[in-house]
């Protein structure tokens, strides 16, 4: 009986020892099939002639941002600054080069002010910027981002973007789950990301600036392949 229980408590303790052991060799074949994040459209115009609300240099170039177009009345989409600063800022205000970017019309700066106390609560959002420029500007800028939705007249959006270090778009070339290709469901390309829709947001969006992140990570230590050029290349074909 005694060597009976001595062999169990043995099982016990390899089935404890091996099973990390094997989830991690599961794991480990993931890792090299790692996709990074399409890049959607190349030359995103920099927004060195905008304003910032900080009064200090504001720039698109060697940030990973999210951006965003409020509009002439910016209090009208707190839905969407909230959803943005509670589901993408408070998830990734901590790592380096992140910022997001909320771009408004210059003649909005009491308006701004009043979103600030509504959505900013307790603290400072160091890493939260509102770039301030003209009409002409703004549509400038719009211009230069790929998108399937048109700016309001206002000038403000409902989906925001993610602009990468090198001033590329990034999103989804096909942005169908799993069960959508098994489906033989139609592709589509995801350049934007609807701040209004959750789900969207907490769910598409925020694995999107993750895997962008671990792009980066990657980069900096040497391990990382890059087939964005040709995925990049591909699309421009389809849309032109």
């Amino acid at each position: 009986m005694k060597k009976l229980t001595k062999v169990k408590r043995y099982l016990v303790l390899g089935i404890l020892f091996f099973l990390p052991v094997a989830f991690l060799l599961m794991l480990y074949p993931a890792k090299h099939n790692y996709e990074p994040l399409d890049v959607v459209n190349e030359k995103v115009i920099d927004i060195t002639a905008f304003r910032s609300d900080r009064g200090e240099p504001l720039l698109l170039k060697d940030h990973i941002t999210v951006l965003g177009f409020l509009g002439k009345s910016p209090l009208d989409h707190m839905i969407a600054a909230s959803n943005l600063k509670e589901l993408v800022y408070d998830k990734f205000k901590g790592f380096k080069t992140f910022q997001l970017v909320i771009v408004v019309p210059e003649g909005t700066e009491e308006e701004v002010e009043a979103l600030k106390k509504e959505i900013n609560t307790y603290e400072d959002l160091k890493y939260w910027h509102y770039a301030f420029a003209s009409e002409g500007e703004i549509k400038m800028l719009y211009h230069s981002l790929k998108a399937d939705v048109n700016l309001e007249a206002d000038l403000s959006l409902d989906e925001v973007f993610i602009i990468d270090k090198d001033l590329n778009q990034r999103g989804r070339i096909d942005g169908r789950d799993e069960r959508a290709v098994e489906n033989n469901k139609p592709a589509f390309g995801v350049y934007a990301y609807n701040a209004i829709k959750v789900a969207e947001i907490k769910n598409m969006m925020s694995d999107d600036v993750r895997i962008l992140f671990t792009e980066y990570r990657q980069k900096r230590k040497g391990k990382f392949d890059d087939s964005n050029t040709r995925r990049a290349n591909e699309i421009n074909k389809k849309h032109e």
